[in-house]
């Protein structure tokens, strides 16, 4: 027996500065697919140089987020002093445990600059006996 297909249509969330991703998940039809949360895809984005696609800083709790970059770079900061530019083909992984704060923000490098970003965040669920770890 074939397995039933469904097609999600994303909806579209303003991160500030005109920074939007087109969240798939949760959707209506699917809240979850396995072990992703949400499965939020932005870009390709053509940034002007006073553009600010910042993300602001934020908290997560239990669960993990995966970042990779098809083209740009961002810059990762968290409130375990972790420090990371992302780049293509790089991934970030940011377990939240019982809790982190983070932002992502253009590089210093590319302020100022036309750019490109394009790219995938996915939030993964964290299993329930680790929701609690350490960030």
């Amino acid at each position: 027996m074939a397995a039933e297909r469904l097609t999600l249509a994303p909806n579209n969330r303003d991160l500030g500065g005109g920074f939007t991703v087109r969240r798939v998940l949760p959707a209506a039809a699917r809240q979850a697919v396995g072990p992703f949360l949400f499965f939020d895809h932005f870009g390709p984005i053509e940034a002007a140089p006073d553009d600010n696609h910042d993300v602001r800083p934020h908290p997560h709790i239990g669960l993990a987020t995966v970042t990779y970059l098809f083209e740009g770079a961002m810059m990762h900061r968290d409130s375990t002093g972790v420090v990371q530019r992302i780049e293509p083909g790089a991934v970030n992984w940011m377990t939240a445990g019982r809790g982190i704060v983070h932002s992502e923000r253009t590089p210093e490098d590319l302020r100022g600059k036309p750019r490109r970003s394009h790219g995938l965040q996915l939030w993964v669920a964290l299993p329930e006996a680790d929701e609690g770890i350490a960030p």
